[in-house]
């Protein structure tokens, strides 16, 4: 099974669908592209027609979309345990995934995914915005999950996945964070799969400039 992903400084789609993977020890064959290339377009052809990462091939079978590469995983590798075990939770796991799969636009085109990187930037009111809401729904659901572990849900699941760009993102950009929120974040910089991208993600050098937003600190 392959999975190709982008650059690990820069690609936030990347390290969802790579998570599904690696934070629950499926084995797999990394294939990585330098984005915006003439060969990373090239190379996407031969398996997606959107040309997009990440892409996962398996036993020809051919999943692109994160989203779709998560559950595709769940169900094939996992038995359904990458989402949490009760109903509700379940249902719950899967709207705040959703909602992080198509929106906060602000925070995306404002605070693109750079881990090598510090910098500072002048957020609009809706990145703002962004910003509050998800450091109180991390706050709501940590709340309410403390007895179960220290992720969203208690145990690490696909909504932890899906918010791991977040999280280096707010590193990058400095942004304040207290109570459970804080060490939820913390405790997502120190899972062991986060830590295996960001040391590769700080061996890289090359530059995508769209992406070098704000000033340095």
């Amino acid at each position: 099974m392959k999975l190709i992903i982008a650059n690990k400084n820069y690609s936030s789609w990347s390290l969802r669908g790579w998570l599904a993977l690696k934070a629950f020890d499926v084995p797999f064959e990394e294939v990585k592209l330098t984005l915006f290339s003439e060969h990373f377009y090239e190379a996407l052809s031969l398996y997606s027609p959107v040309k997009k990462v990440p892409v996962l091939v398996n036993d020809g079978v051919v999943v692109w979309d994160s989203l779709a590469i998560a559950e595709y995983v769940n169900e094939t590798f996992l038995d359904g345990k990458a989402w949490p075990s009760a109903a509700a939770d379940r249902a719950m796991a899967r709207s705040v995934v959703a909602e992080m799969h198509s929106g906060y636009s602000a925070l995306r085109n404002e605070m693109p995914m750079n881990c090598r990187a510090r910098r500072r930037i002048e957020a609009s009111s809706q990145a703002q915005m962004d910003i509050k809401n998800i450091l109180a729904l991390w706050q709501t659901l940590r709340h309410k999950s403390q007895a179960k572990g220290d992720f969203l849900f208690g145990e690490f699941s696909l909504a932890d996945a899906f918010f791991a760009p977040v999280v280096f993102r707010f590193v990058t950009y400095g942004v304040a964070m207290t109570g459970l929120a804080k060490a939820y974040h913390q405790t997502m910089l120190d899972h062991p799969a986060m830590q295996a991208w960001l040391e590769e993600a700080l061996k890289e050098t090359d530059i995508v400039a769209e992406d070098e937003a704000g000033e340095p600190v």
